[in-house]
């Protein structure tokens, strides 16, 4: 199976899945470029799509960065790669797609090296100031970001920022950019190729697949 006889499946299994969803694409984390990361209520999942044209070369480099960002991962994959298992953490999951199904061989457990200050890098500037007001910090221009996550986490807690950040993504509007107002045609071109890198799509799901003996 090519990447999109695999892709499509795997949103309608999301759409099925969860209560509330929004998937993002092709975003680069670290050294690997993820082929999907899910935003759901509270979690980043990632999902790694290998077709039957794919090796596992660079599967390990795609291991140690994906468990830094999501805090669920899966390998989804063809019927071809019949040994998946070998090549992936027992904490990931595994799910099969055929011409027919989407089968979870595995389900996911939480990734022991995540960390939520590499998922708050994904969030755009202004995204992150509005969780300042939120959480009732001042708006810190100019400071470094590492700063703000430390007074956003003392200051509200790991669980309540991850939602917050959660939720930010959940609201993502792609036809801005950071500063959230388009004054020239440079910028202009900025956003789409935010965008573009970025490809987003809303859901609205809750499904399990189970494979066939």
């Amino acid at each position: 199976m090519l990447d999109i006889d695999i892709r499509e499946p795997l949103f309608d299994y999301l759409d099925e899945r969860y209560k509330k969803v929004r998937t993002i694409e092709e975003k680069t984390i670290k050294n690997s470029r993820a082929d999907v990361i899910a935003v759901v209520d509270g979690e980043l999942i990632g999902f790694e799509i290998k077709s039957d044209n794919d090796t596992y070369t660079r599967l390990k480099t795609q291991i140690k960065d994906y468990d830094q960002f999501c805090d669920r991962c899966y390998i989804v994959v063809g019927e071809r790669h019949v040994q998946v298992e070998k090549h992936v953490p027992d904490y990931w999951g595994i799910i099969f797609v055929n011409e027919e199904n989407v089968i979870v061989e595995r389900d996911a457990e939480k990734s022991p090296k995540v960390k939520l200050y590499n998922q708050l890098d994904l969030l755009w500037r202004s995204e992150l100031a509005e969780i300042q007001e939120k959480e009732g910090l001042p708006k810190l221009s100019g400071t470094k970001r590492r700063v703000i996550y430390d007074r956003l986490v003392s200051t509200a807690g790991e669980p309540t920022i991850k939602r917050d950040m959660t939720e930010q993504l959940f609201e993502r509007d792609y036809t801005i950019y950071d500063t959230g107002i388009v004054k020239k045609k440079r910028k202009a071109k900025r956003i789409r190729s935010k965008a573009s890198s970025d490809k987003s799509r809303a859901h609205v799901t809750n499904y399990i697949g189970k494979r066939k003996k």
